[in-house]
């Protein structure tokens, strides 16, 4: 199954989430599951079956307990697909990050042009030209 097949499943995608935030019970996982997707036990052990069979969730037994965590290893197939559009978002970012920092230098500079209350408290504002 390819990695975007997999991820294009909502409840799929919301376990990673929850995946990426740490280690967590089969149990745990299906509480917020069952409560956000109305699903059933069996439902959400099959979408964490589907997660583990394609390498994108790990699971570890502690006696009775499953515990599940993000596996990297198939995310790598979404990164490597993603790396041909980066170059889109890298430019942009740039330009972004260049009006940020002309904002910031301008915001300083006006800052350095404030008039001090202290002295000028109480005279009128100079007319403008033109109006």
């Amino acid at each position: 199954m390819h990695a975007f097949d997999i991820l294009g499943d909502p409840v799929r995608r919301r376990i990673l989430e929850l995946l990426a935030e740490g280690e967590r019970t089969s149990g745990a996982i299906t509480d917020v599951i069952r409560a956000e997707f109305a699903l059933s036990q069996p439902a959400v052990s099959q979408h964490l079956r589907v997660l583990r069979e394609n390498g994108f969730a790990s699971v570890r037994a502690e006696g009775a307990r499953r515990f599940y965590a993000v596996d990297p290893t198939s995310l790598s197939e979404v990164d490597v697909w993603l790396d041909r559009f980066r170059g889109f978002w890298d430019q942009r970012l740039d330009a972004l990050g260049t009006e940020l920092a002309r904002g910031r230098r301008a915001s300083r500079s006006r800052a350095g042009q404030q008039p001090d209350t202290r002295t000028d408290a109480g005279k009128a504002d100079p007319p403008v030209k033109g109006t």
